[in-house]
């Protein structure tokens, strides 16, 4: 098969990695378009994939910007997938919808957002699509009758014990310390974080103070400038690396909710200091039926503190929470050798995970 994938940020990147892979040993023709976005044009070309980029120039935040943009991209991805005579789209962005829908091509979205937090994003992509592939426990409004659900996590495709070991000399490079906590500060400029508001100095240097107490020592990693108080705490990484970091690190503590989601599936314990908490079904299932993670809305900062110094005070603390993971991976698959077989089999995949959804766990 020709399959055309779109990929917007690096986290897709991450996600789609060790399926592009398996669907090219398997002989399918992969055409991989993306846009200019952080590190991701980095990360394609050290792993030797080819690329086009369709959108080389960071677009304004503005709503004609985006719109623009949004148009743009669709018009890219129809010239793309015609002149490569593709069978099958992938990706998130609605651009991937609406070009197979105008094509009269199938296509296939992979999403691990509620559709009540990316609303205006799944307005303009479930309408147009054959598929929405998302965690089992996600919600997708009222396009219910075009979900399939999956027992996983899209960052277990790539953080899957089969897909990712940790290794301790790469960790050593950039600390070396056994025992460091992991502050990650998210930059919240998407267009689902519109008033979402995280971590301020004051509660960093907080977090620094009791962490030093415990005899922890603090690496910040930050997707916005730093505050010079903050320069000598900075986690100087070739961000390709992060998760070796963040495997070995006791804790994670930060704004970002995906960062969250990774150090779960690490078996990383990680707090949550956001308005998103209590709010994302993925982050919810991971706090409440495997303990892996804690929200905390801003306004509890009590609450925030007392959970810091519970868990830094804990005795055992990785090996409880490697045990968590665990349980965590008894239940799910391995989503990239699920993702693989899907695409590959569709559109009979989907008719045999909606009449038999334990076939999924074949994929362990």
């Amino acid at each position: 098969m020709n399959i055309l994938v779109y990929l917007g940020h690096p986290a897709q990147f991450h996600f789609y990695k060790a399926v592009i892979h398996k669907l090219q040993q398997q002989g399918h023709r992969i055409i991989v378009l993306i846009k200019t976005k952080d590190i991701l044009e980095k990360l394609l070309i050290e792993e030797n994939f080819k690329y086009i980029n369709i959108q080389k120039k960071n677009r304004k935040n503005t709503p004609v910007s985006i719109f623009v943009a949004s148009l743009l991209r669709t018009y890219n991805v129809i010239k793309y997938a015609k002149r490569s005579k593709v069978d099958i789209l992938l990706g998130t962005d609605s651009s991937v919808a609406q070009a197979a829908f105008l094509l009269g091509k199938k296509s296939i979205t992979t999403l691990e957002d509620d559709y009540e937090v990316i609303k205006k994003l799944a307005d303009l992509t479930y309408p147009f699509t054959n598929i929405i592939l998302v965690p089992k426990v996600c919600s997708v409004g009222k396009w219910q009758q075009k979900k399939i659900g999956y027992e996983g996590y899209m960052k277990l495709s790539y953080l899957h014990p089969n897909q990712f070991r940790a290794l301790d000399n790469i960790k050593t490079k950039y600390v070396k310390e056994k025992k460091y906590i992991l502050i990650r500060l998210a930059s919240l400029t998407a267009h689902h974080d519109f008033r979402i508001k995280g971590l301020n100095r004051v509660l960093i240097k907080r977090i620094i103070e009791t962490a030093t107490k415990y005899g922890y020592r603090t690496v910040i990693s930050s997707e916005k400038e730093l505050d010079e108080e903050f320069m000598e705490y900075k986690l100087d990484i070739d961000i390709v690396n992060i998760h070796h970091v963040m495997f070995f690190s006791s804790m994670l503590i930060g704004d970002s909710q995906s960062m969250a989601v990774e150090a779960a599936m690490l078996g990383v314990p990680s707090i949550r200091f956001s308005d998103f908490a209590g709010k994302i079904s993925v982050l919810e299932e991971l706090e409440h039926k495997y303990q892996l993670t804690y929200g905390i809305k801003t306004e509890q900062q009590d609450k925030f503190y007392e959970k810091v110094n519970e868990l830094l005070m804990m005795e055992n603390l990785r090996e409880e929470f490697q045990a968590r993971r665990q349980k965590m991976l008894a239940d799910k698959i391995d989503v990239a050798a699920f993702f693989t077989w899907f695409i590959e089999n569709y559109p009979e995949s989907a008719k045999i995970m909606k009449e038999t959804p334990d076939y999924q766990y074949k994929f362990k």
